[in-house]
């Protein structure tokens, strides 16, 4: 049984990029490759041009105000990096879903798995599951895969120092003994 390539690790990758944007080509060709991204060539200065502006407006996505506004943007951005889906067996890996040409470069790939699998994770788990951290100084951006999709922060990290943070404030508070 063949990995989903447009799941939920897909989502967390891009998340990650998000967060940590790469600083090099061979950076970006380590990470794609150690979260099993199917590369055939390394990443270049021009890839990870590519992929920096793909991010930014990823971002846009995650930031959107309304549920159509995030639509319209992903919608955009699955306009520009994928294709009509269609069944592929290449290098004999067991027949699989493409939403992208073949012969794209490495960041069109990395585009057009990030689009598809950001849509599949909007639309089967809600067009919310994706934000921005609670706590102030963090601003991560997250994709809730939470069972109740109320998701509020990046890491349980931000949330138990939120939390430590309340319980400090509410114990100082004036009228506390």
């Amino acid at each position: 049984m063949q990995l989903n390539p447009y799941g939920a690790d897909r989502v967390r990758f891009v998340t990650d990029l998000t967060n940590t944007p790469p600083t090099s080509a061979e950076e970006l060709t380590a990470r794609c490759r150690a979260a099993d991204m199917p590369l055939d060539d390394p990443m270049t200065d021009a890839d990870l041009a590519d992929v920096l502006d793909f991010l930014a407006r990823w971002t846009e996505v995650v930031d959107a105000a309304t549920d159509a506004r995030r639509a319209a943007l992903l919608n955009a951005l699955l306009a520009e990096a994928t294709t009509h889906p269609r069944l592929t067996d290449h290098a004999d890996g067991g027949w699989h879903l493409h939403y992208r040409e073949d012969g794209r470069s490495p960041a069109g790939v990395l585009r057009a798995m990030a689009a598809v699998a950001t849509a599949f994770h909007l639309t089967g788990l809600g067009m919310h599951r994706l934000g921005r951290c609670a706590l102030a100084e963090c601003g991560n951006a997250y994709a809730d895969f939470s069972r109740a999709g109320r998701q509020r922060y990046c890491s349980p990290a931000c949330a138990n120092r939120d939390a430590v943070r309340r319980h400090r404030a509410r114990r100082t508070a004036p009228g506390r003994s």
